[in-house]
Protein backbone atom coordinates (compact mmCIF):
# COMPACT_ATOMS: atom_id res chain seq x y z
CA UNK A 1 0.00 0.00 0.00
CA UNK A 2 3.08 2.62 0.81
CA UNK A 3 4.50 1.50 -2.68
CA UNK A 4 1.57 2.56 -4.22
CA UNK A 5 0.97 5.81 -2.10
CA UNK A 6 4.56 6.60 -3.20
CA UNK A 7 4.01 5.61 -7.04
CA UNK A 8 0.62 8.37 -6.75
CA UNK A 9 3.07 10.91 -4.90
CA UNK A 10 5.76 10.59 -7.85
CA UNK A 11 2.54 11.13 -10.53
CA UNK A 12 1.11 14.02 -9.09
CA UNK A 13 3.84 16.56 -10.21
CA UNK A 14 4.15 14.96 -13.62
CA UNK A 15 0.26 15.40 -13.97
CA UNK A 16 0.28 18.99 -12.82
CA UNK A 17 3.38 19.73 -15.20
CA UNK A 18 1.63 18.19 -18.27
CA UNK A 19 -2.02 19.78 -17.21
CA UNK A 20 -0.20 23.59 -17.02
CA UNK A 21 1.84 22.75 -20.88
CA UNK A 22 -1.69 22.03 -22.00
CA UNK A 23 -3.01 24.92 -20.90
CA UNK A 24 -0.19 27.42 -21.99
CA UNK A 25 -0.95 26.15 -25.10
CA UNK A 26 -4.52 26.34 -25.12
CA UNK A 27 -3.85 30.13 -24.09
CA UNK A 28 -1.28 30.40 -26.44
CA UNK A 29 -3.82 29.16 -28.95
CA UNK A 30 -6.33 31.96 -28.12
CA UNK A 31 -3.35 34.71 -28.04
CA UNK A 32 -2.59 33.57 -31.57
CA UNK A 33 -5.94 33.91 -32.49
CA UNK A 34 -6.60 37.38 -30.64
CA UNK A 35 -3.39 38.77 -32.66
CA UNK A 36 -5.11 38.97 -36.01
CA UNK A 37 -6.96 41.83 -37.17
CA UNK A 38 -10.67 40.62 -37.90
CA UNK A 39 -13.01 42.67 -39.89
CA UNK A 40 -10.60 45.34 -41.82
CA UNK A 41 -12.79 45.81 -44.49
CA UNK A 42 -16.70 43.40 -45.11
CA UNK A 43 -16.50 44.21 -48.35
CA UNK A 44 -14.38 42.72 -51.44
CA UNK A 45 -14.40 45.80 -52.65
CA UNK A 46 -14.24 49.36 -50.80
CA UNK A 47 -16.24 50.88 -52.98
CA UNK A 48 -14.48 50.55 -56.85
CA UNK A 49 -11.26 49.63 -55.51
CA UNK A 50 -9.90 46.10 -54.09
CA UNK A 51 -9.89 45.98 -49.95
CA UNK A 52 -7.64 43.27 -48.76
CA UNK A 53 -10.63 41.19 -47.61
CA UNK A 54 -10.48 37.65 -49.12
CA UNK A 55 -13.46 34.98 -49.09
CA UNK A 56 -12.84 32.03 -47.22
CA UNK A 57 -11.41 28.34 -48.03
CA UNK A 58 -14.28 27.01 -49.84
CA UNK A 59 -16.35 29.41 -49.82
CA UNK A 60 -17.95 31.02 -53.14
CA UNK A 61 -19.38 34.33 -53.57
CA UNK A 62 -21.93 35.83 -55.34
CA UNK A 63 -21.96 39.96 -56.63
CA UNK A 64 -24.01 41.79 -58.04
CA UNK A 65 -23.19 45.44 -58.62
CA UNK A 66 -24.97 47.99 -60.67
CA UNK A 67 -23.64 51.60 -61.39
CA UNK A 68 -26.80 53.74 -63.06
CA UNK A 69 -26.73 56.68 -65.28
CA UNK A 70 -25.92 59.79 -64.83
CA UNK A 71 -27.90 61.94 -62.03
CA UNK A 72 -27.18 64.84 -63.93
CA UNK A 73 -30.28 64.30 -66.62
CA UNK A 74 -32.70 64.30 -64.14
CA UNK A 75 -36.51 62.89 -65.35
CA UNK A 76 -35.37 62.70 -68.94
CA UNK A 77 -33.63 59.41 -67.89
CA UNK A 78 -35.29 58.96 -64.70
CA UNK A 79 -32.13 59.97 -62.51
CA UNK A 80 -30.53 57.41 -64.42
CA UNK A 81 -32.45 54.50 -63.65
CA UNK A 82 -33.00 53.85 -67.77
CA UNK A 83 -29.36 53.46 -68.60
CA UNK A 84 -28.15 51.11 -65.86
CA UNK A 85 -24.96 49.04 -66.13
CA UNK A 86 -24.09 45.92 -63.97
CA UNK A 87 -21.85 43.33 -63.14
CA UNK A 88 -22.21 39.86 -62.15
CA UNK A 89 -18.98 37.94 -60.71
CA UNK A 90 -18.48 34.99 -58.97
CA UNK A 91 -14.99 34.34 -56.36
CA UNK A 92 -14.09 31.28 -55.17
CA UNK A 93 -11.41 30.97 -52.21
CA UNK A 94 -9.33 27.38 -53.08
CA UNK A 95 -7.77 28.74 -50.04
CA UNK A 96 -7.57 31.20 -46.97
CA UNK A 97 -5.45 33.22 -48.98
CA UNK A 98 -5.74 32.87 -52.17
CA UNK A 99 -9.23 33.81 -54.25
CA UNK A 100 -9.93 33.75 -58.03
CA UNK A 101 -13.03 35.56 -59.85
CA UNK A 102 -14.72 35.61 -62.77
CA UNK A 103 -17.04 38.58 -63.62
CA UNK A 104 -19.22 40.37 -66.59
CA UNK A 105 -19.84 43.86 -67.09
CA UNK A 106 -22.25 45.48 -68.79
CA UNK A 107 -19.81 48.67 -69.45
CA UNK A 108 -17.85 47.80 -72.74
CA UNK A 109 -19.48 44.74 -72.79
CA UNK A 110 -16.18 43.48 -70.46
CA UNK A 111 -15.47 39.54 -69.55
CA UNK A 112 -12.58 39.63 -66.99
CA UNK A 113 -10.68 37.28 -64.86
CA UNK A 114 -8.93 37.95 -61.24
CA UNK A 115 -6.86 36.76 -58.54
CA UNK A 116 -6.30 37.93 -54.63
CA UNK A 117 -3.95 36.38 -52.99
CA UNK A 118 -2.77 37.78 -49.44
CA UNK A 119 0.88 38.22 -48.47
CA UNK A 120 0.53 39.20 -44.54
CA UNK A 121 -2.11 39.74 -42.34
CA UNK A 122 -1.99 42.91 -39.15
CA UNK A 123 -1.91 41.24 -35.93
CA UNK A 124 -0.94 42.67 -32.46
CA UNK A 125 2.48 42.45 -31.58
CA UNK A 126 3.25 41.59 -35.24
CA UNK A 127 2.87 43.12 -38.79
CA UNK A 128 1.08 46.33 -38.42
CA UNK A 129 -0.40 45.94 -42.28
CA UNK A 130 -2.21 43.38 -43.69
CA UNK A 131 -0.22 43.48 -47.67
CA UNK A 132 -2.37 41.72 -50.12
CA UNK A 133 -2.00 41.85 -54.48
CA UNK A 134 -4.44 41.96 -57.22
CA UNK A 135 -4.30 40.71 -60.94
CA UNK A 136 -6.84 41.40 -63.32
CA UNK A 137 -7.25 41.20 -67.16
CA UNK A 138 -10.51 41.96 -69.15
CA UNK A 139 -11.55 41.75 -72.42
CA UNK A 140 -13.87 44.08 -74.15
CA UNK A 141 -16.03 42.51 -76.79
CA UNK A 142 -17.69 45.93 -77.52
CA UNK A 143 -14.63 47.24 -79.74
CA UNK A 144 -16.89 47.42 -83.30
CA UNK A 145 -14.04 46.00 -85.97
CA UNK A 146 -16.26 48.12 -88.88
CA UNK A 147 -15.06 51.12 -86.34
CA UNK A 148 -11.81 50.08 -86.17
CA UNK A 149 -11.09 47.99 -89.13
CA UNK A 150 -7.19 46.65 -88.35
CA UNK A 151 -8.66 45.13 -85.14
CA UNK A 152 -7.55 41.79 -83.70
CA UNK A 153 -8.20 40.14 -80.90
CA UNK A 154 -5.17 41.09 -78.69
CA UNK A 155 -6.69 44.85 -78.98
CA UNK A 156 -9.73 44.10 -76.70
CA UNK A 157 -7.08 43.44 -73.85
CA UNK A 158 -6.54 44.94 -70.71
CA UNK A 159 -5.13 44.18 -67.38
CA UNK A 160 -3.90 45.43 -64.30
CA UNK A 161 -1.93 44.95 -61.27
CA UNK A 162 -2.53 45.98 -57.31
CA UNK A 163 -0.60 46.00 -53.79
CA UNK A 164 -3.30 46.44 -51.31
CA UNK A 165 -1.77 48.02 -47.96
CA UNK A 166 -4.30 48.18 -45.04
CA UNK A 167 -4.42 48.94 -41.73
CA UNK A 168 -7.42 48.63 -38.70
CA UNK A 169 -6.42 51.52 -36.58
CA UNK A 170 -9.06 50.31 -34.35
CA UNK A 171 -13.01 49.03 -34.19
CA UNK A 172 -14.00 52.11 -36.33
CA UNK A 173 -11.22 53.06 -38.86
CA UNK A 174 -9.61 51.23 -41.18
CA UNK A 175 -7.29 52.77 -44.22
CA UNK A 176 -5.70 51.25 -47.27
CA UNK A 177 -3.29 52.20 -49.67
CA UNK A 178 -3.03 50.72 -53.14
CA UNK A 179 -0.65 51.26 -56.15
CA UNK A 180 -1.71 50.67 -59.24
CA UNK A 181 -0.47 49.59 -62.86
CA UNK A 182 -2.79 49.34 -65.28
CA UNK A 183 -2.10 48.50 -69.40
CA UNK A 184 -4.95 48.73 -72.24
CA UNK A 185 -4.17 47.56 -75.47
CA UNK A 186 -6.80 50.14 -76.91
CA UNK A 187 -6.73 53.96 -75.04
CA UNK A 188 -9.28 56.09 -76.08
CA UNK A 189 -7.45 59.44 -75.94
CA UNK A 190 -4.41 60.80 -78.55
CA UNK A 191 -1.29 60.81 -76.72
CA UNK A 192 -2.52 58.71 -73.75
CA UNK A 193 0.01 56.05 -72.73
CA UNK A 194 -1.33 52.69 -73.19
CA UNK A 195 0.60 51.78 -69.39
CA UNK A 196 -0.93 54.10 -66.93
CA UNK A 197 0.02 54.52 -63.30
CA UNK A 198 -2.16 55.23 -60.62
CA UNK A 199 -2.42 55.78 -56.46
CA UNK A 200 -5.82 54.74 -54.85
CA UNK A 201 -6.57 55.49 -51.44
CA UNK A 202 -9.64 53.91 -49.45
CA UNK A 203 -11.34 53.52 -46.14
CA UNK A 204 -13.85 52.75 -43.91
CA UNK A 205 -15.45 54.33 -40.76
CA UNK A 206 -17.30 51.95 -38.70
CA UNK A 207 -21.02 54.03 -37.62
CA UNK A 208 -22.87 50.93 -35.97
CA UNK A 209 -22.98 47.08 -35.71
CA UNK A 210 -24.35 47.40 -38.98
CA UNK A 211 -23.43 50.05 -40.81
CA UNK A 212 -20.33 51.88 -42.24
CA UNK A 213 -19.74 54.65 -44.28
CA UNK A 214 -16.60 53.84 -47.18
CA UNK A 215 -14.70 56.12 -49.74
CA UNK A 216 -12.44 55.16 -52.17
CA UNK A 217 -10.00 57.95 -54.35
CA UNK A 218 -7.59 57.10 -57.49
CA UNK A 219 -4.94 59.76 -58.33
CA UNK A 220 -4.31 58.97 -61.96
CA UNK A 221 -0.34 59.78 -62.16
CA UNK A 222 0.13 60.05 -66.16
CA UNK A 223 -2.95 61.16 -68.03
CA UNK A 224 -2.57 63.54 -70.79
CA UNK A 225 -3.41 66.71 -69.89
CA UNK A 226 -6.55 67.20 -72.09
CA UNK A 227 -7.98 64.29 -71.15
CA UNK A 228 -11.66 64.00 -70.72
CA UNK A 229 -11.59 61.61 -67.76
CA UNK A 230 -11.36 62.35 -64.12
CA UNK A 231 -9.92 60.42 -61.20
CA UNK A 232 -12.16 58.16 -59.62
CA UNK A 233 -14.24 58.80 -56.44
CA UNK A 234 -16.98 57.29 -54.93
CA UNK A 235 -18.33 57.28 -51.46
CA UNK A 236 -21.27 55.76 -50.00
CA UNK A 237 -23.07 52.93 -46.95
CA UNK A 238 -22.27 49.77 -46.15
CA UNK A 239 -25.09 47.68 -44.71
CA UNK A 240 -24.50 43.86 -42.96
CA UNK A 241 -27.49 41.80 -42.64
CA UNK A 242 -25.98 38.29 -42.13
CA UNK A 243 -24.57 36.56 -45.09
CA UNK A 244 -25.05 39.99 -47.58
CA UNK A 245 -22.76 42.61 -47.56
CA UNK A 246 -25.07 45.66 -48.79
CA UNK A 247 -23.14 48.40 -50.23
CA UNK A 248 -24.89 51.64 -51.80
CA UNK A 249 -22.68 54.68 -53.44
CA UNK A 250 -22.40 57.85 -55.57
CA UNK A 251 -19.15 57.70 -57.83
CA UNK A 252 -18.48 59.52 -60.84
CA UNK A 253 -17.52 56.49 -62.88
CA UNK A 254 -19.95 54.00 -64.61
CA UNK A 255 -17.62 51.27 -64.99
CA UNK A 256 -17.05 48.74 -62.37
CA UNK A 257 -14.07 46.97 -62.79
CA UNK A 258 -10.53 47.82 -62.40
CA UNK A 259 -9.56 49.41 -66.09
CA UNK A 260 -12.93 51.02 -66.59
CA UNK A 261 -12.93 53.15 -63.51
CA UNK A 262 -9.23 53.63 -63.11
CA UNK A 263 -9.26 55.03 -66.79
CA UNK A 264 -12.79 56.09 -68.08
CA UNK A 265 -14.38 57.93 -65.39
CA UNK A 266 -16.10 60.41 -67.00
CA UNK A 267 -18.38 62.49 -63.94
CA UNK A 268 -17.54 65.34 -61.67
CA UNK A 269 -19.12 65.52 -58.63
CA UNK A 270 -18.90 69.03 -58.87
CA UNK A 271 -21.28 69.42 -61.68
CA UNK A 272 -23.92 67.00 -60.62
CA UNK A 273 -22.44 64.48 -62.60
CA UNK A 274 -22.34 61.35 -61.03
CA UNK A 275 -23.78 57.88 -60.84
CA UNK A 276 -25.40 56.19 -58.02
CA UNK A 277 -25.41 52.27 -57.52
CA UNK A 278 -25.04 49.32 -55.43
CA UNK A 279 -22.93 46.36 -54.71
CA UNK A 280 -24.96 43.26 -53.70
CA UNK A 281 -22.64 40.20 -52.17
CA UNK A 282 -23.97 36.78 -50.60
CA UNK A 283 -21.67 33.97 -49.61
CA UNK A 284 -22.00 30.52 -50.06
CA UNK A 285 -20.05 27.90 -48.31
CA UNK A 286 -19.04 24.65 -50.89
Amino acid sequence: MKKIVLIALLFIPLGLIAQDDLLDELESEVKDEKQVATAVFKGVKIVNFESTKLVGKNQLNFIISHRFGTLRDGVDNFFGLDQASARIQFIYGPTDWLNISASRSGFGKTYDLSAKYRFVQQTEGGSPFTLAGFNIINVNTELDSDLLPNLEFNDRLGYASQLLISRKFNDWLSLELIPTYFHDNTVFEDGQDNSQFALGFGGRFKLSKRFALIADYGLHLNRVDNSVFNNPLAVGVEIETGGHVFQLHFSNSQAIFANGFLGQARGDFGDGDIFFGFNLSRAFSL
